[in-house]
């Protein structure tokens, strides 16, 4: 079996790479030729992911999937969410994103959050959806250079490490993420 990722974001296919089992080919976007930017213009992590699954199925005609993450602050009702990407601005820069991020919380006790993926599956012209939460706290400073995005302020519910400190097996075995691919590879191997 062979499946579009449909993703640009290298470190995501990193991650998703190493969850895949090997009997399921990965492409990614440009292995199918795609290096147009993927709509993702929803106001729903579900949306998004659902709206890149169905653009590569429709322009390509790949079984694929696509996932969309967002980080949930309790504190900020939810923000920045969909919008996690491009928090500080179109530049979707991710050190702006975070800083802003702190910046925000800098007065603020309640320092709850998860991460929630949102996973896509275009299979045979039938849609299915997949979503993986991981609940943490947000640090009161960046903790590490490993992972990207959010992972140097977010530390998991029961760990003292940050996404950023952590190897990225353990990442993937308790993260948001990693939680919605096994889902994913469960349903596939059913």
């Amino acid at each position: 079996m062979q499946l579009v990722f449909a993703t640009n974001n290298l470190n995501k296919l990193k991650e998703v790479q190493a969850l895949i089992p090997a009997h399921i080919k990965l492409l990614s976007l440009k292995d199918i030729g795609c290096f147009e930017e993927v709509p993702e213009n929803q106001n729903t992590i579900e949306g998004n992911a659902k709206q890149k699954a169905t653009y590569i199925k429709q322009h390509y005609g790949y079984n694929c999937f696509a996932d969309d993450t967002g980080l949930e602050v309790d504190a900020l009702n939810g923000a920045p969410g969909v919008y996690s990407a491009r928090y500080a601005g179109e530049q979707r820069n991710a050190n702006d994103n975070t800083n802003k991020l702190l910046n925000e919380l800098n007065q603020t006790k309640n320092r709850s959050a998860q991460f929630k993926t949102v996973i896509s599956l275009q299979l045979n012209n039938k849609q299915h959806t997949f979503t993986g939460i991981c609940k943490g706290e947000i640090t009161h400073t960046k903790q590490g250079e490993k992972g990207f995005g959010y992972d140097p302020v977010f530390k998991p519910n029961g760990y003292s490490e940050t996404f950023a400190q952590m190897d990225l097996n353990l990442k993937n075995r308790i993260g948001h993420r990693g939680k919605a691919i096994k889902l994913l590879v469960n349903y596939l191997n059913s």
